[in-house]
């Protein structure tokens, strides 16, 4: 071997010795007290203790150095967790006991008031505002409520008064804490109770069904009544468009009559006026006609076309002088 290897073996051998020391002694204890390297998980942040005494040190997730023996690191988490608080016991009003199983409260601590919170209320700040919180705030909430309040009438608003409950006296003495929600499990009761409460369920069940039945049939019966309404609705609707209809053929029919008797009296009277107007015209023809001439033409041809002979001493008196009957029907016109 070289002298620059053995030079380096010198000093290499002594540096994984303490590099071991160090990374086995952060190992070796939970908190650390022998170790100089540290590591903080995400969603944590590291707080140390010197002599007992809370720092302020606060650090962020990943590798650290602290002094060993003398310094002591928590890990504390200021993420959203769950505590879950198991047999909760409390009597109700009436003097019932009874016992809740699980209560889960969903809780954060806020990173800002991480050492507020420790110096106040040590590491284990959720016994205290958490923990015994909940025991106290069932046991108020249960002595001022009867068994029937609890299990059933306000079982649903639990929840709600437990989180405002703890939010109020966490918002006065302890800021950091930040709850979230909390959710209560149905409660244990004694089995003779229980088996009361299921006997009036299942009558309270019997009665929500005939109270529905008894829906259903209104319903039907409302529906039943509105198809007839609209049935009649719909046949007196059909018996109006059809006596508008035969009303609107009779009208129809009347206006086509009444044309057609505007059109036969415009044709008689114009026929009719055509007569008359013949008529007058051959009347006035006629009187246009009757002159001395033409009565003593006519006469002279009626006489032409006798074919009988009259003799006798009297026969000329029977002739009567022309000139003296055109002047007797002149006469007679006027």
């Amino acid at each position: 071997m070289t002298t620059n290897g053995l030079i380096k073996a010198k000093f290499f051998e002594p540096f994984m010795s303490i590099c071991t020391l160090v990374f086995s002694s952060s190992m070796s204890t939970p908190n650390g007290g022998f170790s100089i390297l540290h590591q903080i998980p995400e969603g944590h942040v590291g707080v140390y203790w010197r002599g007992g005494a809370l720092l302020k040190t606060i650090t962020d997730p990943g590798f650290h150095w602290k002094l060993p023996l003398v310094t002591q690191f928590e890990p504390i988490q200021v993420t959203i967790q769950t505590d879950e608080v198991r047999d909760i016991p409390c009597g109700t009003k009436g003097g019932v006991m009874i016992s809740f199983g699980k209560i889960e409260v969903v809780n954060r601590l806020r990173k800002e008031y991480v050492y507020e919170t420790l110096l106040n209320y040590g590491v284990k700040y959720d016994k205290t505002w958490i923990y015994d919180k909940i025991h106290h705030e069932i046991n108020q909430f249960c002595s001022l409520h009867s068994l029937q309040e609890v299990y059933i009438d306000v079982f649903d608003q639990i929840d709600e008064k437990m989180k405002e409950a703890i939010q109020i006296d966490c918002t006065r003495y302890a800021p950091g804490i930040q709850i979230i929600s909390v959710r209560v499990t149905k409660p244990t009761i004694p089995d003779s109770v229980k088996r009361n409460f299921e006997q009036m369920e299942e009558e309270r069940t019997k009665v929500l069904i005939a109270i529905e039945k008894q829906k259903v049939a209104e319903k039907e019966a409302e529906t039943q009544k509105k198809m007839a309404l609209a049935e009649a609705e719909k046949n007196s609707e059909v018996s109006r468009i059809l006596m508008e209809q035969k009303v609107m053929e009779k009208i129809s029919a009347k206006r086509q009559q009444e044309v057609e008797n505007e059109v036969y009296l415009a044709r008689e009277k114009s026929l009719a006026d055509a007569s008359f107007y013949r008529a007058m015209r051959e009347a006035e023809a006629n009187r246009l006609k009757l002159t001395p001439e033409f009565l003593e033409l006519k006469f002279i041809e009626a006489i032409a076309n006798n074919s009988k002979i009259f003799f006798g001493d009297k026969v000329p008196k029977m002739i009567f002088d022309q000139r003296l009957l055109g002047n007797f029907l002149s006469d007679i016109d006027k």
